[in-house]
């Protein structure tokens, strides 16, 4: 390929590279122990929600946690706030649907001989033919 079409396909490569190269310039990396900790400071605090957000986000959404028990089984939970519910999924892909049930302090669920109760990050797994495993949240 030569002449003119050659050309005019040598000056759009040729074009189009040099206009990527006139592009905004990437911010620079804080090079100092200060800088990197005030960098990771202001990337938290922008990222904090207030009190009146979180309770939204706790009553009016579904919230999965996972969590990882004693007796090794990993279980991720959909906690279903506005409906009352949470769906337990254990390590072998097995959905139990429970029911919130009034508890005094944390979280209490129920149905069908199953049972998670806890609070903050710990929680008890109990299934009817199983003895009770604490189990962890890991996110």
């Amino acid at each position: 390929m030569s002449g003119p079409r050659c050309n005019t396909a040598l000056l759009a490569l040729f074009g189009a590279t040099s206009l990527a190269a006139c592009g905004p310039q990437p911010s620079k990396a804080p090079t100092d122990g200060e800088s990197v900790k005030q960098r990771a400071i202001e990337a938290q605090t922008a990222k904090r929600r207030t009190g009146a957000e979180l309770q939204d986000r706790a009553l009016n959404r579904v919230i999965r946690t996972v969590y990882l028990c004693k007796d090794g089984d990993r279980l991720s939970v959909d906690f279903d706030n506005p409906r009352a519910m949470a769906t337990v999924r254990d390590s072998k892909g097995v959905a139990t649907d429970l029911y919130q049930e009034r508890a005094a302090d944390g979280i209490w669920y129920r149905a069908s001989g199953h049972e998670l109760r806890g609070k903050g990050v710990l929680a008890t797994w109990s299934v009817a033919d199983r003895p009770p495993t604490e189990c962890r949240a890991i996110d």
